[in-house]
Order: structure tokens, then C-alpha cells, then sequence
């Protein structure tokens, strides 16, 4: 009760310090019971093995590094289990926040913290509130950091709703991975545990990168998102979604209404643009059913999430925290799915290695296509496969010992020098059997290897 007392007001542990008697009683009786260790326990005098387990909770509080990405409803509640050397990333709005800090970690509106970034609001009130929790935000994108930030980290936890934000980051740390004549260094793999939520659906999975499945070995697992072709939207919408696509595709960036500044959809003043344009739009096709509710929905990819869930999967997440930093137990091997739509279930499955996999196999991926096929079948395959599932893929090989930039979407100047090729014969653009392409794309910081293979 004397924990509750000063976990109860804000500041109250102040008085007494960062630890108090008992406060980490149940923790060490979690260490110190005999489980999958057992036999261990019973060869090694307990009085020898007990300094190792007091070694393992100073580990866990005082020099684990853990990086948790996401400050959203998972991400929050991710960080009230945790304890210890905490640093986290969230790229989100400095407009208003109250609506991302209700039913989260806060429980209670803040008029402080309107116009605060949610990487910092959740840091403040962690680190005043838990004891010996120390919080460092970081307000940035996670492709702004580089691999010296992340080598730095034992544990990486995402709370993401972006399947490209995922990729990345399972790249990322796929690329700091070392090898020795072809063996893995063990030291050189940094856990990634990955929490989702989908109204009363959820999943976690731990990701050992280099030994176990990757983001991108399951890719399959995740819808791609929805995406209206250009031509409906252009000119036969019929849907409510159709004519804010349009708004937000076509008509903000002609017509610039807050300058040259990006569409953000945190920003109301941002959304209520878009919702009166769409507004219009619809008018004018006898469309009806378009609302702020659903504007904001598409332009921000919103998805559902229910605050039982959050609380579900991000306990189940922060269990693999401890099981991993502690050795307290064997990890999930390797993936958690939970539903409550209709009752209770559960169940955990091996999600497993793809030899062939783009992003952890280390060997270039097969692109078997005719000589007359054009570059465009190539880019709309590196797109629409569910394999892949690129955004905007960037094509470059080696011709004559130079290299050269088949098609790049990112910069104008270059789409459009290159768009020409995406008509072209792989034949006329000088490719043979045998060439190899290299692809980048956003979801991932590595460059993609694949083997053109000609067919009949």
C-alpha cells in the first residue's frame, strides 16, 4: 500500500528517493524462482547464483538501454510498463494533443500541454511520475537518425501504425549486423519486439534480425493500403473517399492554401481545408457521406484502436522486454496473435525465415521478365507484389561500367528527365540477361539487389 500511496500523486516519490523497501521484491522473486532454469539451479550452489541475479536487475534498471518508437496509444502505454533507461521517437503534430492524451498514460486534459509535442508531454509525465525512469524524447522522423543512434540501444520496441515505418526499421537494424566468414556475430543483434492494434485485434512478435523472421519475411501478413487509382479520382469519383483523395492528392498542392507547407493531418485548420473541398467535390458529383470524422480518417491513415487492446499487447510486449533483457525466460518464438471481437482468444505461432527474403536473406531477388517487357511492368511488380510492397522504388544498374538511374520518382528534375524509360523495352534500355537492378524505396535504408532473369 505504501507504493500505491506514493505511486498515487504526482511528485510523491520524490520525498523518499527513487527506491524504497521492497519496491522490487516481486521482481526478484521472479528471478530467483526455479523455472526453465532448474537444473541450472540445482548444480550451482544458490548462494553462488544469487549475485548474478541481483547483476541481472541492475541490468534491467540501470544499464539497459531500451528505444520505444511511439508515443501513440500503444506507445504510452509501453512506456508506464517500463522502467530504466528509456529513449523514444515520435514524429507528430505541435498542434493541440489533449485527444492523443486521453485514455492513454494521462487519463485526465492537460491545458498545459496543448501545442506540446506528445514525445515530450509523455517523457514530462513519465519521469515525474515513475521513480528512477529517465525518458528522453526525441521529435524527429526515425530515418533522421543514423546507425550510430540505434547501435547504441539493447532493446528496440515499435508501437507504429505505418507498415513503411516498420520496414525501415527492421532494415536498419538488419544493417547493423556483422558477419564472419559468413557467421553471424551474435553481439551484433539488437532485438526488435513489434506491437500492433487493430480495434479489439492485436499482435506481437520478437524479431531476433539475422535469426528469426523479419518484418519483411511476413509481409504478406499485412493488407496493403488502400490506394484509389488517379484516373477515378480524377475524373469518375464515387465514393465519399474518392473526392478527398482529390483534395488532398490533386488540389492542395496546386492550389498552396498555407504556402509551400505539407499536408499535415494534425493540423485542424490543414484537415477543415481539405473536408470543404471535398465537400465541393462530392456536391458536385451527387456524392453524399462526406464528414470531418472520415476527411481526417484518410488523410491520416487513421486506424482503429481500442484502449483495452493497447493495454493487452503492450503488456504482452513489455513481458518480452523482461524476458529478454533478464534471461529470466526463453523469448516468444515468435509470434502473438490476440482477439477479442467475440470472446477471448489467443494463440502463438513460428513465423518462419524466407530463403529468398529482400531484406534479411543476403542474396540479390529474381526479376523473371521477357526482353520486351517495359520498365513500367518492372516498377508496377516492385509495387503491387506482396512480397515487396515498394511506394516509390528508384531503379539504378551498371551499364558499360557506369552507372546509371533507369527511373527515380523522388526528385522532379529527375522523374522527368526519366520518365521516358518507363515506356521502354528492357532491351532498348540496354539491359541483359543476368544485369542486376539496384532498387531504394522508403521502406527500407538499404539498397535492394535483384537478378534479371530474361524469359522466352
Amino acid at each position: 500500500m505504501c507504493c500505491v500511496s506514493r505511486m498515487a500523486v504526482d511528485g510523491g516519490h520524490r520525498d523518499g528517493g527513487c527506491d524504497w523497501d521492497g519496491r522490487w521484491n516481486h521482481v526478484r522473486k521472479f528471478l530467483e524462482r526455479p523455472g526453465p532454469r532448474k537444473c541450472f539451479y540445482e548444480t550451482i550452489s544458490f548462494t553462488i547464483l544469487k549475485p548474478f541475479l541481483y547483476q541481472s536487475l541492475q541490468f534491467l534498471l540501470e544499464t539497459c538501454k531500451i528505444l520505444v518508437i511511439g508515443a501513440g496509444g500503444l506507445g504510452c502505454e509501453l512506456l508506464k510498463n517500463l522502467v530504466g533507461n528509456i529513449s523514444m521517437i515520435k514524429l507528430d503534430c505541435t498542434q493541440p494533443c489533449i485527444c492523443c492524451l486521453i485514455n492513454r498514460f494521462i487519463q485526465q486534459i492537460r491545458p498545459k500541454d496543448v501545442g506540446r509535442p506528445k514525445a515530450e508531454v509523455a517523457a514530462d509525465f513519465i519521469n515525474s511520475r515513475i521513480p528512477g525512469c529517465k525518458v528522453v524524447p526525441h521529435f524527429k522522423k526515425i530515418q533522421d537518425l543514423d546507425e550510430s543512434f540505434y547501435r547504441q540501444f539493447h532493446i528496440i520496441v515499435c508501437g507504429l501504425d505505418s507498415i513503411i515505418a516498420r520496414r525501415w526499421m527492421n532494415g536498419m537494424l538488419i544493417s547493423l549486423l556483422s558477419y564472419e566468414d559468413g557467421v553471424l556475430d551474435p553481439s551484433s543483434i539488437i532485438p526488435l519486439i513489434d506491437g500492433g492494434v487493430e480495434g479489439f485485434k492485436g499482435n506481437t512478435r520478437v524479431i531476433l534480425p539475422g535469426m528469426t523472421a523479419c518484418i519483411d519475411c511476413t509481409l504478406e501478413l499485412y493488407p496493403p493500403q488502400i490506394n484509389f487509382p488517379m484516373c477515378t479520382i480524377a475524373s469518375m469519383p464515387r465514393l465519399p473517399e474518392h473526392c478527398i483523395e482529390y483534395a488532398r492528392i490533386l488540389q492542395w498542392p496546386k492550389e498552396k492554401p498555407f504556402g509551400d507547407t505539407s499536408l499535415d493531418g494534425d493540423n485542424p485548420q490543414h484537415i477543415q481545408w481539405v473536408f470543404e473541398r471535398s465537400q465541393e467535390r462530392a456536391a458536385e458529383f451527387n456524392i453524399t457521406g462526406v464528414t470531418y470524422r472520415l476527411t481526417q480518417g484518410v488523410v491520416k491513415r487513421i486506424i482503429p484502436a481500442v484502449a483495452s487492446t493497447n493495454a493487452v499487447i503492450a503488456a504482452a510486449c513489455a513481458t518480452e522486454v523482461f524476458k529478454i533483457a533478464t534471461s529470466a525466460y526463453i523469448p516468444l518464438n515468435n509470434y502473438l496473435v490476440f482477439n477479442d471481437v467475440d470472446g477471448l482468444y489467443t494463440y502463438t505461432f513460428e513465423a518462419e525465415r524466407k530463403e529468398n527474403c529482400s531484406a534479411c536473406s543476403q542474396v540479390p531477388q529474381d526479376l523473371q521478365f521477357p526482353p520486351s517487357a517495359k520498365l513500367q511492368e518492372i516498377l508496377e511488380y516492385l509495387t503491387e507484389n506482396a512480397s515487396l510492397q515498394m511506394k516509390s522504388p528508384a531503379i539504378t544498374t551498371t551499364l558499360e561500367g557506369k552507372n546509371k538511374t533507369l527511373y527515380l520518382q523522388s526528385v522532379k528534375s529527375i522523374e522527368e528527365r526519366t520518365r521516358p524509360n518507363l515506356c521502354k523495352t528492357l532491351k532498348e534500355l540496354g539491359l541483359s540477361d543476368g544485369q542486376e537492378l539496384a532498387v531504394a524505396d522508403v521502406t527500407t535504408p538499404q539498397t535492394v539487389l535483384f537478378k534479371l532473369n530474361f524469359t522466352a
